[in-house]
């Protein structure tokens, strides 16, 4: 760690003397983000007589970043970590590079980036940052695009293997990247009130076993549509996937979401509904749809009991969220939202011969914001979940066990350094 802010400053203070433009930009900024969570059934229901529990994580992210008119170059470095799980003597050397990445322009509406980078398309339902998980999400790819006016064309390749290899080419996931190989297409139109993007992506999972390793592909491909006026948002998905699972089983699976916010003055009103079909008694087809590396804590209730977390094993049955929320801005630097959620599964199941309700019950989700000052963002909220017996069945937990979640956090986040010359 030390070594690494030794380099940071010793880059900075030579920087110039590689300056061949006339003219460069160079920016260090610093991230400290603490939370606090009180988890008394986030994540997944508990039983009766489960303890709540309490823990303070924290992010500490240096980024560096180099501009000129044709490159711009990103090193960024986090140590993430809960308070009190590394000794006071620490020799551990967690701080590791999340990104590593040069972006260079072949022409002015040209480019390509490649190294190690975060993905973050549309409203980051299937490829998202994870911002909200300490560490985020990052993938190490090779990205071409085409960026001109109103049209946008990103094409992503991505090979992964777990270490250098003299004979064989298996990729063993465990502790890596999840995906061997992923080829993805994106396509943006946007006008200043409109705009619609296409996706197609295209996995490949590792199967079989060590004798016999068998790379299976799965196949995402929909559109996510927006329309802004000046009090009216409206967002809406469509995806489908097909392909095979990682055991070798055909998909058809698919999702569709819906969301309407009206602007009154300085109250939001929103109204939504998404939908992630599932694999129900009797089906032969894997129809549970796969968010994948989406941003799942933005949709489906902040305690994540949906796809940020498993369903019990065995049962994938899919999902119907209906939402609605009222959000209000005090003042230009403050917000509080409150936000309803009533969970169904999205088909029929049958557990022990009988047949499962299709209500899981409802969750309320209350958050507010406050801009401290410049940089510095204070967010918290708090949830409980109001579970049904089905919602036991498929999630586990009792669903008489009182089920809530707290949180409080920090986001000080500074530009500590710039220079242009």
């Amino acid at each position: 760690m030390k070594r690494f802010y030794t380099c940071i400053i010793l880059l900075i203070s030579t920087i110039g003397l590689c300056a061949q433009d006339a003219e460069n930009e160079t920016s260090v900024s610093i991230q400290i983000r603490p939370r606090a969570e009180y988890r008394n059934g986030a994540l997944n229901p508990r039983d009766k007589g489960d303890l709540a529990t309490g823990f303070v994580t924290n992010r500490a992210r240096l980024s560096l970043e180099y501009k000129r008119s044709n490159l711009i170059m990103k090193v960024a470095a986090q140590h993430v970590g809960v308070w009190g799980q590394d000794p006071q003597v620490d020799r551990n050397g967690r701080f590791i590079l999340n990104e590593a990445w040069a972006k260079f322009y072949m022409h002015k509406y040209f480019y390509a980036q490649l190294g190690r980078q975060p993905l973050a398309y549309d409203d980051e339902r299937i490829l998202g940052t994870l911002d909200w998980n300490i560490a985020g999400r990052f993938h190490d790819a090779l990205k071409f695009g085409y960026e001109q006016d109103r049209n946008k064309l990103h094409l992503i390749l991505a090979f992964n293997q777990n270490d250098e290899r003299i004979i064989g080419g298996t990729y063993y996931a465990p502790g890596a990247q999840p995906y061997k190989a992923m080829q993805a297409l994106w396509y943006n139109y946007a006008e200043s009130k409109f705009s619609i993007s296409a996706l197609f992506l295209n996995l490949g999972i590792e199967g079989g076993d060590n004798a016999e390793p068998d790379t299976r592909y799965l196949q995402t491909f929909g559109l996510n549509a927006q329309f802004t006026d000046n009090m009216l948002k409206i967002n809406n998905s469509v995806y489908a996937q097909t392909g095979k699972t990682v055991a070798d089983v055909s998909v058809f699976a698919w999702m569709a979401s819906l969301k309407a916010t009206y602007i009154i003055n300085k109250i939001n009103l929103t109204v939504g509904i998404d939908y992630l079909s599932g694999i129900g008694t009797g089906d032969t087809k894997h129809n549970a749809f796969n968010p994948l590396y989406g941003t799942h804590h933005k949709f489906y209730g902040t305690m994540d009991y949906f796809y940020a977390s498993p369903f019990r094993s065995g049962l994938n049955p899919g999902l119907w969220d209906k939402f609605a929320e009222v959000k209000f801005f005090p003042s230009k630097i403050t917000s509080i939202a409150v936000t309803y959620h009533h969970f169904s599964l999205a088909k029929s199941i049958e557990v022990a011969g009988e047949n499962v309700k299709k209500s899981l019950g409802s969750e309320l989700d209350f958050e507010f914001s406050w801009d401290i000052m410049k940089d510095v963002k204070l967010v918290g909220g708090y949830s409980f979940m109001l579970g049904s017996e089905s919602m036991d069945i498929v999630k586990g937990g009792n669903h008489k066990s009182w089920q809530d979640w707290g949180w409080l956090s920090i986001n000080i986040n500074p530009c500590v350094f710039f220079a242009k010359w």
